[in-house]
């Protein structure tokens, strides 16, 4: 189904049939993890002789879920998770659709570390201001979806990265990665308080969405981008990105 839709003045076409969905399901088994916890478990309640699950002779499958999701997979965070004050993502994510971006970057190596710059992220916008950007990393294999990103000292994005980007405008950044900043970084989530502008006036309405997963087949390129969360009150809630092409 086609439709034109207008958004903040601007009109453009999208096929509302062909969703892309960029988010990593929850799983207890093959599930992606990072922050040297457990996997998620997914179990049926049991109460004396009585199971959760139809396949053992319960009336309903009435599974308890235990998960974190910051480690877990796919899931959206607002300033609350720097702040000493608990800010909630479903109060501060009122708006769920924003035009999108979506770049594809090799991480340079500095020393040790791979990095992505602020000359990158400006040579792959050429000029554009999305609402969101959505970084998809290199190499891109579908491990991602499955990974144990535990003392893997993965790529992040450099503190002169997030300053260009919330001067560019943008409000809502989506990554491949477990987190925008470095690992081990004693705490200092430079790129984080950057993007938020924690030292200055806090971007209480933006948003970083970590763990997602786009596969090669989709293009680089502007797209209308659906930002689905569970109404978690938490700094940080799972969520269902999903993107639209435009055009």
């Amino acid at each position: 189904m086609k439709a034109t839709i207008t958004h903040k003045k601007q009109t453009f076409s999208v096929n509302l049939s062909k969703p892309i969905d960029i988010s990593i399901p929850l799983s207890d088994a093959q599930n992606p993890a990072a922050w040297y916890i457990d996997k998620p478990t997914i179990v049926p309640v049991q109460s004396d002789d009585w199971i959760g699950k139809v396949s053992e002779g319960g009336d309903v499958n009435f599974n308890t879920i235990t998960f974190n999701p910051h480690a877990h997979g796919t899931h959206t965070e607002c300033v609350g998770h720097i702040t000493e004050k608990v800010h909630s993502i479903n109060e501060h994510l009122t708006h769920f659709f924003y035009t999108a971006e979506l770049i594809t970057v090799a991480p340079e190596q500095h020393g040790d570390d791979f990095v992505i710059s602020k000359k990158q992220l400006q040579y792959d916008l050429k000029g554009k201001s999305p609402e969101a950007l959505v970084i998809r990393t290199i190499p891109n294999t579908e491990k991602k979806k499955t990974k144990n990103w535990a003392h893997t000292n993965w790529p992040y994005i450099e503190e002169s990265a997030m300053v260009f980007l919330r001067q560019l405008g943008i409000k809502h950044l989506l990554i491949d990665l477990p987190s925008v900043d470095r690992e081990k970084d004693e705490g200092e989530l430079k790129a984080h308080r950057a993007f938020w502008d924690l030292d200055g006036t806090i971007r209480m309405d933006a948003t970083i969405t970590e763990m997602i997963y786009v596969p090669h087949r989709i293009e680089d390129g502007s797209y209308l981008l659906n930002l689905q969360i569970a109404p978690f009150e938490n700094d940080a809630s799972p969520s269902k990105p999903v993107l639209y092409k435009i055009g």
